[in-house]
């Protein structure tokens, strides 16, 4: 089933910000948020068990508690399990994200992408999440950010343990597809080249956004589209730079990066563009992204997410971007006819 049959709507809810992702996020400022998500319409929410050491999914299962079931759509992410031993958080290697999890909670994460432990994560989702069900499974960040030289053969265990519990548990409809979920177009590459595993599609963060998006789409994009998969695009805002953060890539901005969204802002503002549009309209326009996920931890981001998708971003706007050579000439721009 195609990502885009299984989604509803072009704007989900990212759960990394509920894992107290950067700073310490109060309970009920965390509750508010996802009810607002709730009350504009968004059904699809994507979870990690990484996301404060299974934080996000307990606020998320907190949250949707008595709400409809069939009215939603949950994916989560397989490739790390939370136990309930303490360890100092501190001292985790989190690879390129550095300690952006150190509000979360203390649970020991231990990385396994093996057959039993995509089931017993599951499992544990599951509980976390209080549902009965989730849709789509994406393994988690298979790629060099997170494991450096290393990460052919943690592919390689995920190839062998991973893809193999996914795909019989998509085919004997537990689940209704499954993929990658990564910060990298390598591994999705990779995948896309070998015979026997059958991915659905992908959860790519950061890699097709107006700052970041030519490697993606020379070297993915085209093959998900051609072979009828679909992206759902993370972190659209490339950690917060793009609407004027200081993170990109969960470290600080570079002079570089800092200065390409200057000039950019300088084309929305004579038009009248906000950044969250701009990003947001951007990254929907290409044919294989079947939606894009913007994390939220406070209730006035879902309004201006909302508020972003409906915008009317003039044609003039993403000529210019063009004609400065910000946007790739091969991308594909949301204008009419």
């Amino acid at each position: 089933m195609a990502l885009k049959d299984i989604l509803p709507g072009a704007l989900g809810f990212g759960t990394a910000p509920l894992g107290n992702m950067f700073r310490d996020i109060p309970e009920a400022e965390a509750r508010a948020t996802v009810d607002a998500a709730w009350n504009d319409g968004i059904r699809y929410f994507d979870n990690a068990p990484f996301y404060g050491a299974g934080l996000a999914e307990l606020r998320m299962g907190e949250a949707l508690a008595g709400r409809p079931r069939d009215d939603y759509v949950i994916s989560t992410k397989a490739g790390r399990l939370i136990l309930d031993e303490v360890e100092d958080v501190t001292a985790r290697d989190l690879g390129e994200k550095g300690d952006v999890f150190k509000h979360g909670r203390p649970n020991r994460i231990v990385n396994d992408y093996s057959e039993d432990a995509t089931l017993r994560s599951i499992e544990d989702s599951l509980k976390r999440l209080r549902t009965d069900r989730i849709e789509i499974v994406w393994v988690h960040d298979v790629a060099q950010d997170f494991y450096g030289d290393e990460w052919l053969g943690v592919f390689e265990t995920a190839r062998k343990g991973a893809f193999k519990a996914l795909d019989r548990l998509r085919d004997e409809g537990v689940i209704k597809a499954w993929g990658l979920g990564v910060n990298r177009v390598e591994p999705i590459e990779l995948l896309l080249g070998l015979e026997g595993p059958r991915p659905d599609g992908f959860l790519l963060a950061g890699r097709y956004t107006l700052l970041d998006h030519e490697r993606a789409l020379q070297r993915v994009m085209p093959l998900v589209a051609q072979r009828g998969l679909g992206i759902v695009v993370g972190g659209p805002y490339s950690s917060g730079a793009l609407v004027g953060g200081p993170n990109f890539e969960y470290a600080p901005a570079t002079p570089e990066i800092l200065a390409k969204v200057a000039r950019i802002k300088g084309i929305a503002d004579r038009h009248g563009v906000s950044m969250k549009a701009a990003g947001l309209q951007f990254a929907l326009a290409h044919p294989a992204v079947a939606a894009v996920i913007p994390g939220a931890s406070q209730p006035k981001r879902i309004a201006e997410d909302r508020a972003a998708l409906d915008e009317t971003v003039p044609a003039d706007f993403w000529r210019e971007l063009r004609a400065a050579d910000l946007v790739s000439r091969e991308a594909p721009l949301p204008i009419a006819g």
